[in-house]
């Protein structure tokens, strides 16, 4: 499987499992204090191939991407679950499977500058992911249904918009949680 457009990693050793899946370039952000050259590489490469994010399901992951599309607006985001980063207590992207890995670049989720909300706030109160116990763990099963990772609320509800996710989609993701409890 070749990718057409960039992928930008944390290091070296994610550079290597990316390439072990599939058959891409990257840009690797040497952790999460991203220099102005770095960033300068990634809005070259967005104009010219496009870009997609996929950094470690952690904070200095979530961090990083935030930067990113803060920086550099329109990226695609390529998202990895925790439990399938994670070998002996290390999270990274360079320990997922190569499979894992060749699903997360097919479930890209491209990035809607100036997107409409699609999913208001207090449909996400309604539904039980703000504000109570169970909350949290719905988040992350909606998270992983919907191929955006887990976030928590305030990200959610941006991610949902941001990913221009709709209504039925989100309503199917809510009914397969629903079946799996």
């Amino acid at each position: 499987m070749k990718i057409k457009e960039v992928i930008v990693v944390e290091g070296r050793d994610d550079t290597v499992a990316i390439q072990r899946a599939v058959q891409a370039d990257t840009i690797e952000t040497g952790g999460s204090a991203i220099s102005p050259q770095i960033i300068d590489q990634i809005k070259k490469a967005h104009q010219k191939r496009g870009v997609i994010v996929l950094t470690d399901p952690d904070y200095p992951g979530e961090r990083i991407r935030k930067i990113i599309s803060r920086q550099v607006p329109g990226v695609k985001h390529a998202f990895i679950i925790r439990e399938e980063a994670t070998k002996k207590g290390d999270i990274g992207v360079e320990n997922a499977s190569p499979n894992v890995i060749r699903k997360a670049l097919n479930d890209v989720k491209s990035e809607w500058i100036d997107a409409k909300e699609t999913i208001p706030w207090n449909r996400l109160v309604t539904e039980g992911l703000v504000g109570n116990d169970l909350a949290k763990q719905k988040r992350i099963e909606l998270g992983k249904v919907l191929g955006i990772g887990y976030a928590n609320a305030k990200q959610l509800h941006k991610r949902l918009n941001m990913f221009q996710i709709s209504e039925i989609e989100f309503s199917n993701a809510l009914k397969m949680i629903k079946m799996k409890e």
